[in-house]
């Protein structure tokens, strides 16, 4: 893939890179077809359920049928929408999701695009997806939907700032904001990883990015029991789907990025390990990443909207920023 990117821009070379973006699609989505699944098991697990059994072989067509159901189920629009937003606010929430994953390295040579700014390319791609939740609650002209969408922007808004906060300290120990030269300062042992040396900064990180992902404890724009699902109440079909897609993609995106930043990637935990492909230790790395949100799923409680704030306001924001100080003493002292 990267001596494709690197070649002179044809249509020859741009028909293919647009047919591996087509086969990367489809791969992102049968991920999400089957998180779905995978999620439902994992919950009836822990909570002492079966979760899916019916359709299919121990359930394995249960996604598959739920996303038929959605693709062709009537597609409504309130008669007071606005209808030109309610339509785009699905794809502007699912759009910046997908495109994210542009700059993820799997492997030294398995990218797409090697930004030398491609962790502000992330941050800043991502943030967009609020404004899609925002017109999706305003357009729909549902006093439910308007107050999800308003604290989806309070809630994204206040949790994007310690979450790109976090990272600084990453930044500052590879000396740069490529994604690919973040993993590869980081070296083939556990212990070269920056999750120890960052490990506030993991922690900050990781409870902003379910934060940013509205999952469980903190999915208040949802919100059934006070909200009725809150800003996509209104829709349906495969509108509804799409601002579900958004949500699993953002799922696969944030593993991704967690382990490329902390986990170190590609690289083995032991270096006599490195005959194992990377792809298969990113992969290993990624699941366990993704089985820790499900597992936050089965266990938490949803939280208020007082303590979300003043959880992030007081606590993460004030961790984060310590964190650039501890960062910089550490490489001050340890690293020179």
């Amino acid at each position: 893939m990267n001596e494709l990117i690197q070649q002179t821009l044809t249509w020859q070379n741009g028909l293919i890179f647009l047919g591996w973006a087509i086969v990367f699609l489809f791969i992102v989505l049968g991920f999400v077809t089957y998180a779905i699944y995978f999620e439902r098991k994992v919950i009836g697990w822990m909570q002492f359920r079966h979760g899916p059994t019916r359709v299919g072989p121990l359930g394995l067509l249960q996604s598959v049928a739920d996303v038929l159901k959605l693709l062709i189920k009537e597609d409504t629009i309130p008669q007071k929408a606005d209808r030109t937003l309610f339509i785009l606010a699905p794809i502007i929430t699912f759009v910046p999701a997908f495109a994210v994953l542009a700059v993820i390295p799997y492997t030294p040579s398995l990218y797409f695009a090697d930004l030398n700014v491609g962790l502000l390319y992330y941050a800043a791609l991502s943030s967009l997806s609020t404004i899609g939740i925002i017109l999706g609650g305003w357009a729909s002209n549902n006093k439910y939907s308007l107050i999800g969408g308003m604290r989806s922007a309070a809630q994204m808004i206040s949790y994007e700032i310690p979450l790109v906060i976090s990272v600084v300290g990453v930044v500052m120990l590879s000396g740069g904001l490529s994604l690919r030269r973040i993993v590869e300062g980081q070296g083939s042992n556990f212990w070269e990883w920056n999750l120890l040396p960052q490990i506030i900064g993991f922690v900050v990180f990781m409870i902003a990015a379910v934060s940013e992902l509205n999952r469980t404890p903190f999915d208040l724009p949802e919100a059934e029991s006070e909200l009725v699902a809150g800003y996509h109440v209104e829709y349906s079909g495969f509108r509804f789907a799409f601002f579900m897609l958004a949500e699993y993609v953002y799922v696969f995106a944030i593993a991704s990025l967690t382990t490329v930043l902390f986990l170190g990637g590609w690289h083995p935990p032991l270096a006599i390990l490195d005959f194992i492909p990377g792809l298969l230790w990113f992969m290993l790395k990624f699941v366990c990443v993704v089985f820790f949100l499900f597992w936050l799923r089965a266990t938490m409680p949803r939280i208020r909207v007082d303590q979300l704030m003043s959880f992030g306001w007081k606590v993460l924001l004030p961790l984060a920023l310590i964190n650039i100080f501890v960062t910089a003493a550490y490489i001050e002292l340890v690293v020179k």
